[in-house]
């Protein structure tokens, strides 16, 4: 009996209830800040490692590039440009986006004359993204190269100007130029031509840079290279007057040449009349 009344005294007693709620306390106090710390830590960490690796999607224009012998063949039926849709690490496409540092190529070094499918791919991507291609392939054509010369044809627009003026004879700063490309297109080449146009009002010599066509013999604008593009042209626009008058002057300078002849043709007859006069007394 006299050890419970003891224990119940000391538990009792108003400073033990005291330091133990205050060591409660500090214990509680520092579970609770220790586990929100590291709540806050880990969630911390779970962040930027989620910005780090969070993936994205960027659709891109690029050029499309042939690996083929250009001295040899010529390809056409291919597009310029093909969409890259690039998938991957946010921070890793964003850069692809910003630097383009890889490209989209058609192989056909490999293939000969005539119509192909090919399977367009990618080079230089960085190995964590993801790339793809729209077409995915392409057709193409390819044909050996040909060059050849074809002269220079001058066509004017028009050959009246107003009155009093005439439109010469235009002349082009080159004479023939080199027609190149497919080999079925050059052999089509009926003409080179530069089309001038010429003012209803012009009245003084025209210069014009004008860019050539290669047509065939319907008049049809062929896919081929002309080198070079453009030529110099003169178009002389004169004035009838002026014509007229050097004809006129022209006219007056054969008659005065006429005249003098005539006088020198009586002088020397009458010269041989006196000289057959003199013989004969």
């Amino acid at each position: 009996m006299k050890s419970n009344r003891n224990n119940d005294s000391f538990f009792s007693n108003i400073w033990v209830l005291r330091i133990s709620s205050l060591l409660l306390a500090i214990f509680l106090f520092v579970y609770v800040n220790g586990s929100k710390d590291g709540f806050l830590r880990q969630n911390t960490r779970t962040g930027n490692n989620s910005a780090l690796m969070s993936n994205r999607s960027a659709t891109l224009k690029m050029p499309l590039q042939l690996k083929v012998n250009n001295q040899r063949y010529v390809i056409t039926g291919y597009p310029q440009y093909v969409r890259v849709r690039v998938s991957g690490p946010s921070a890793l496409v964003t850069t692809t986006s910003n630097t383009q540092n890889f490209r989209v190529y058609a192989d056909l070094s490999s293939l000969g004359v005539g119509h192909h499918t090919v399977k367009l791919r990618t080079s230089g991507l960085n190995s964590e993204l993801r790339a793809e291609l729209t077409p995915e392939t392409i057709k193409v054509n390819i044909q050996p190269r040909a060059t050849t010369t074809v002269p220079v044809d001058v066509r004017l627009s028009s050959r009246t100007v107003g009155d009093g003026y005439e439109v010469g004879t235009p002349r082009s700063s080159m004479t023939n130029v080199q027609v190149s490309g497919a080999r079925d297109e050059v052999h089509r080449v009926a003409k080179v031509v530069a089309v001038v146009n010429v003012p209803k009002n012009a009245t003084s010599d025209l210069h014009r840079q004008v860019t050539l066509q290669a047509l065939d013999k319907h008049g049809r604008i062929l896919n081929v290279i002309i080198s070079p593009n453009s030529v110099s042209v003169t178009v002389p626009i004169s004035s009838n007057g002026e014509t007229n008058s050097s004809s006129k002057e022209s006219s007056a300078g054969n008659s005065s040449s006429s005249s003098s002849k005539d006088n020198q043709n009586n002088d020397e007859s009458s010269s041989t009349e006196s000289s057959s006069a003199s013989s004969s007394n």
